[in-house]
């Protein structure tokens, strides 16, 4: 029997998952050495769920039992056990059965194996398991038997099995329901006082939500373990003043943490009580206490020590500020994946290595479990940084500027918690309104975009991701390669409803907008303020982004703060417009009480006005930033004025959600020293909203697709053994397996010479179109490498002479024949499979401009109507397409069919890896695809439609 150094054994099995209540643990096959082990966990279980194990007491193994429960074959007989700290909290088994229910052997031959290890089994195998679970009750609860079930079932379908079947007593209502909650078809009935369950394990639209519904919960509880503490260590605390240990330990005191806090040095004299008046402990055992976070200061060599002492004295989650692993080189980053490890085999959940902290500032927790010496004022945006010192720089930018935070996570080299645990985090935390995101990578984009399109429904999604032109990610981060281009990055977080920026400045413009502001209800804006020159700045402003600005309003050099609060709240009762920017330049002589009370007529103004965003630009006026900030007397850092917070259209545009209509605090009006900086902002914020206020978009459905014959054929053209690099099927493939998707392609008849040439004309029917395919020359008409409008021999005669003349011989130029379709715009339309971020569907307008300008646009697959509409309308050449100078406008709903067809048939089909289609002649009625190339390959993993796991490292 196999152990995990056999060839045999199947180490991708192996997962880490997030279970119902943040914790996690370790899933893997049972091997023959688990015997003690087992021994000891069936030791652990209460004499009831032995009874509903086995319908009988049964209060020991025997030595058969536990030979027969770790001795497996990995295919008709397969046991996982979920593991923390090494040890078994729970099992499960399935054992393959035939129609009598009796056990079958149906192990397949090497020749049935295919991609992937997955088998084929022939049609005489048995394709049913009985499957059984075994969870220690004190496990019980936490969502141990879902998680199993998930990866059980993955297991079975990889081994040909399609169906589990399952006897349980009626009181084990537990285990009924994780059968009956997780989303597959299945048939129940009662005989001889058991309940048999017959589960269907082909994954279903259903199963695949209620797993993702799983691990949204358990992720996001996974960090609001490690943001809401009852109790912090800080381990590495100094004996002295100063250090990166007693500075977190300063910092949790000082912003008057509500839980237990404790200093851990194995260095402190051993009649030293306190640090800092916090109680003070050479190791963690001796506090006597649980400890639910541990802050890890201590040299990198001195880390797996103190997170080996964390798990086995149950700390649930690490703060690693610690240096010295992936960012340093090779041998770092192999102690960055046994610091991964070793924290995930205790259960922990871990931020860093090489973090900045955490911070949360929520009332009843108060934790400032970081560097920043100052915690920020509560708010309502939540933070995610991967890099410390752009983490330094929001905290500063924000506290200036007026705005509170939720809570930060500074990631360092997120060897555990990413992003992608924040947005989980975000999106159902009522304390947040806002998700601002600086990422360095994304390790995970397929999953990154799903999680930000859920979260962007409810709440804004801000993101600045660096490292754009360097082709490789930071040295801290493991993540996988990726060949799509920035701007493709771009335009599916567009998708997604993210919003995305440039700069860590712009990020703070944007969180101070959206987190002070309720959303514009259109593009229109009024301008008014005491200098016509900044007034027409702002309306430039307006134009370059794209809004729809009113004639500034010049209220002059002598407008006092009353003309101020009067203009502004006509203008806010003005239907006509929809957001509103105020300009601001110094009058001269004036003091800063009458910056001060100009601030308090904005808010006045504001407060009693209908929702609409209104943002300041204070041109060398930062009194007005500090009186601004001042208004209500609460006295935040400079940069916004303050007015009571209401539930906002925002919040009720986005239906049920996380804190939706919830009144939290005050709002902010936020001040910019620059108008392009204000109106970039409200513009993101105007793009944003208009996302928010469209239909999410569907899939159609279209009846005369073929999906299963187009399977065989695919089938059919890869053959047994595919070749894992992939293959061009050729031109007359190509044809009938997209026919087989409603796509017509324009035969194409080969021409090596002349005579040829006019058969082909005469068989197709006059006029034709001669053109070469030689891929140096293909869909390059700008080189005379295509004759269109070819009425008759003498002239195709002539015009093969011609061509051969100018290019080469036959055989380099390829000729081919086809019919002349009516005229239109010529497009480009592409799929793709990228192994990040999965399939990717593309447009534009054919030709070198396009390719030169890189005028493409983006959208994952599979695509939706609204997807398919936005996607040609968003090139710049889109124009072309709707009657530019006068032309006639091309049939663009034939087109976003065309389009919605071929994201059908890669995300039917993952085996299709690219599809290119070009050119496709758009005409005033119809479309006509005039070549195509399909490349095949065995599929690549779908980890997103796998079992839930944390990323490997």
């Amino acid at each position: 029997m196999q152990t995990p150094s056999d060839s045999a054994y199947p180490a991708h099995w192996e997962a880490d998952v997030v279970l119902r209540d943040g914790g996690t643990a370790r899933i893997r096959p049972i091997t023959t050495d688990d015997a003690e082990r087992l021994v000891s966990f069936y030791e652990q279980v209460s004499d009831e769920s032995k009874y509903y194990r086995f319908f009988a007491p049964y209060p020991r193994l025997s030595d058969r039992d536990v030979h027969r429960f770790t001795h497996h074959d990995y295919v008709d007989r397969v046991g996982l056990a979920a593991t923390v700290g090494g040890e078994f909290i729970a099992t499960v088994r399935y054992d393959r059965i035939n129609a009598a229910g009796l056990p079958a052997t149906s192990r397949p031959s090497p020749t049935t194996a295919l991609a992937g290890g997955c088998f084929a089994p022939a049609p005489d195998i048995a394709d049913e398991a009985e499957v059984a679970f075994l969870v220690q009750d004190a496990h019980q609860g936490r969502g141990v038997a879902s998680a199993l079930l998930e990866h059980i079932a993955a297991v079975a379908r990889e081994r040909g099995i399609r169906r589990f079947a399952a006897e349980v007593l009626p009181a084990n209502t537990k285990m009924i329901k994780v059968f009956t909650d997780a989303g597959y078809q299945q048939q129940r009935s009662f005989e001889d006082g058991v309940v048999r369950l017959e589960l269907d394990l082909e994954p279903t639209d259903r199963s695949l939500a209620v797993q993702r519904a799983r691990e949204q919960r358990a992720e996001a509880r996974s960090v609001q373990r490690l943001l809401a503490p009852g109790s912090v260590a800080v381990i590495g605390t100094g004996r002295a003043p100063g250090g990166v240990g007693r500075s977190v330990l300063s910092n949790l005191l000082a912003g008057g943490f509500t839980g237990r806090t404790y200093a851990v040095n194995r260095a402190f004299p051993a009649d030293r009580d306190t640090v800092d008046g916090v109680p003070a402990h050479r190791s963690l055992a001796t506090i006597g206490e649980h400890v639910d976070l541990a802050v890890v200061a201590v040299p990198a060599e001195r880390v797996p020590e103190a997170v080996a002492e964390c798990g086995e004295y149950g700390v649930q989650g690490l703060v690693v500020l610690s240096a010295g692993y992936a960012e340093s080189g090779p041998g770092g980053r192999e102690r960055q994946r046994e610091l991964v490890r070793l924290a995930r085999s205790y259960g922990m959940r871990l931020i860093g290595p090489n973090s900045f902290g955490v911070i949360n500032t929520a009332e009843a927790v108060r934790l400032n479990a970081s560097l920043a010496p100052e915690a920020p004022a509560s708010g309502r945006i939540g933070l995610f940084t991967q890099s410390g010192a752009i983490g330094i720089a929001l905290l500063s930018g924000l506290h200036r500027r007026g705005a509170g935070l939720s809570s930060f996570i500074s990631a360092g080299n997120r060897a555990d918690v990413s992003g992608n645990d924040f947005l989980q985090y975000g999106y159902e935390d009522p304390d947040t309104d806002v998700v601002l995101l600086y990422l360095e990578s994304i390790g995970n984009p397929r999953k990154f975009n799903r999680l930000a399109r859920r979260t962007a429904a409810v709440k804004p999604v801000v993101v600045v991701k660096s490292a754009r032109h360097s082709g490789s990610a930071p040295p801290g981060h493991a993540v996988m390669p990726t060949r799509i281009p920035d701007a493709t990055v771009s335009a599916l977080l567009r998708q997604a409803g993210v919003i995305r920026v440039d700069t860590d400045t712009q990020l703070v413009d944007a969180g101070l907008l959206l987190a002070g502001q309720p959303l514009p209800a259109g593009p229109r804006v009024a301008i008014l303020g005491n200098s016509e020159s900044l007034g027409l700045l702002t309306y430039d402003a307006c134009l370059t982004e794209g809004l729809r600005p009113l004639p500034p309003l010049d209220l002059t050099t002598a407008a006092t703060p009353d003309d101020f609060r009067a203009a502004l709240a006509h203008a806010l009762g003005d239907d006509a417009c929809d957001a509103v920017v105020v300009t601001a330049m110094p009058r001269v002589g004036e003091s800063e009480n009458g910056t001060g009370t100009l601030a308090e007529a904005l808010r006045t103004a504001t407060a009693s006005a209908s929702p609409k965003p209104v943002a300041v630009v204070h041109v060398e006026l930062g009194g007005l930033a500090d009186a601004l900030s001042a208004a209500t007397g609460t006295a935040p850092p400079p940069g916004g004025a303050v007015v009571p917070r209401v539930a906002e259209p925002r919040d009720a545009a986005a239906g049920k959600g996380p804190g939706a209509g919830e009144p939290a605090g005050a709002r902010i009006i936020p001040a910019y020293p620059a108008a392009e900086r204000a109106v970039r902002a409200l513009a993101e914020a105007v793009r944003y909203a208009e996302w928010r206020r469209q239909a999410p978009g569907r899939v159609p459905e279209y009846e005369d697709i073929d999906e299963a014959g187009a399977a065989a054929r695919i089938g059919a053209l890869l053959g047994p053994e595919p070749d894992p690099r992939g293959m061009r099927i050729g031109p007359d493939d190509a044809r009938e397996l997209l026919q087989q998707y409603g796509i017509g392609v324009l035969r194409a008849l080969p021409a090596p010479h002349p005579d040829a040439a006019v058969a082909a004309a005469a068989r197709l029917g006059y006029p034709v179109a001669l053109k070469t395919t030689a891929p140096h020359l293909r869909h390059r008409p700008d080189l005379g490498g295509v004759r269109l409008d070819i009425a008759g021999e003498g002239e195709l005669r002539r015009a093969y002479a011609e061509l051969t003349e100018t290019l080469g011989k036959p055989a380099e130029l390829l000729p081919v024949v086809q019919a002349m379709v009516p005229r239109g715009v010529d497009t480009v339309v592409r799929a793709a499979i990228d192994p990040a971020a999965g399939a990717v569907l593309s447009f534009g307008i054919s030709g070198a401009p396009s390719e030169l300008l890189g005028d493409m646009a983006h959208r994952l697959v599979p695509a939706t109507d609204r997807d398919a509409a936005e996607l040609i309308r968003s090139i710049r050449t889109a124009p072309l397409l709707f009657g530019w100078r006068g032309a006639a406008p091309a049939d663009t709903a034939a087109l976003e069919e065309l389009l919605l067809r071929v994201s059908r048939l890669v995300d039917d089909h993952p085996e299709v890896v690219s599809v290119a289609l070009e050119p496709v002649v758009v005409a005033q009625q119809g479309l006509s695809v005039l070549g195509a190339t399909v490349r095949l390959a065995p599929p690549p993993a779908r980890t997103d439609l796998g079992p839930r796991r944390l990323p490997s490292y």
